[in-house]
């Protein structure tokens, strides 16, 4: 648009929708709920406790949904690492060595998932679907089905139940990814490339961008932060279950969708997709103090996630 010889840029609102929403959710359960403390110190800090390991996820997935492709196994991955951290803490008792090897395991699946999409050319939907599986019985196997307890206080500090003053450490590990996550996207080579092939890859592949090589580059960061959930769950329940991880996949998915990130490739916000975390949490503490069942609150989740399909359906038609 040109006026008087000035330019001017057209708002695309449609990049800004999650910040109305993210606000007007807050509005409203702040007037539902005013005599029930949704707006109280120690509720918010709740919020962003449960949050955080969904907004780390939702920082991974960011990249795999932008290069145009799809991750299921990463909620797997998050019981694993839970799983083969807490058992290396309590043979070894070192911090550092059972960290690595919980991010380990993420990396080796991730590197797995990526080489059979890039490389061998299968849809990464069945991959990882499949992976996933091989995943859980692996994490079911070497746990016995037993619960692993974690009795390290430093661990637990850094990885879970720690504050920092007023501030959880986990909502500092959400920051961290955060900020990681949307300076990597917006502001390096990597990110351009990660956008420019689920953009259109053969374009991509034109302009000289090794595709493969940035598919499974998503794929192993994807399941590197799910595996960091894995071990900033175990840091704050004290303990690991090979059930960890696997009511998170389609809440990730639908807070990345919400955050503005497209599910056909070439579009991604990494800050949307923590808001978009945050959203699914409040909605979740809103609806637990409104008095709603469990199952209202799947049924309401599961509208979510279409709602938010149907847009994004909408606006690649568009």
């Amino acid at each position: 648009m040109d006026k008087g010889g000035i330019k001017f840029k057209e708002i695309q609102w449609s990049n800004h929708v999650i910040y109305f929403i993210f606000a007007g959710i807050i509005l409203l359960f702040s007037v539902l709920l005013l005599d029930r403390g949704f707006l109280s110190g120690s509720n918010l800090m709740n919020i962003a406790r449960q949050t955080a390991m969904i907004s780390v996820m939702a920082v991974g997935m960011t990249y795999v949904l932008a290069a145009e492709e799809i991750d299921l196994a990463f909620g797997s991955v998050v019981a694993l690492s839970a799983v083969i951290t807490a058992l290396m803490l309590r043979s070894t008792g070192i911090v550092l060595l059972s960290v690595v090897c919980g991010l380990g395991s993420g990396l080796i699946v991730g590197l797995v998932n990526g080489l059979f999409v890039a490389k061998i050319g299968i849809p990464s939907f069945l991959v990882t679907l499949g992976m996933s599986n091989i995943v859980l019985g692996l994490t079911r196997w070497i746990s016995n089905l037993q619960s692993i307890a974690i009795n390290h206080g430093t661990f637990s500090f850094i990885f879970g139940s720690g504050d920092l003053g007023p501030v959880p450490v986990l909502f500092v590990w959400t920051i961290l990814a955060a900020v990681f996550g949307h300076l990597v996207l917006k502001k390096t080579p990597f990110g351009r490339k990660v956008l420019a092939t689920g953009g259109n890859k053969i374009s991509a592949l034109y302009s000289g961008i090794p595709v493969s090589r940035i598919k499974i580059s998503v794929m192993i960061l994807n399941s590197v932060l799910a595996a960091l959930a894995g071990i900033l769950y175990a840091g704050r329940l004290h303990g690991a279950r090979y059930t960890l991880g696997e009511n998170d996949v389609m809440i990730v998915i639908a807070a990345v969708i919400i955050g503005g990130t497209s599910m056909f490739g070439g579009k991604g916000s990494v800050i949307g997709s923590v808001l978009g975390a945050l959203i699914m949490g409040i909605l979740n503490n809103g609806l637990i103090l409104l008095g709603l069942s469990v199952d209202q609150q799947i049924i309401f989740r599961g509208l979510i996630i279409i709602v938010s399909v149907s847009l994004t359906m909408r606006e690649k038609r568009i």
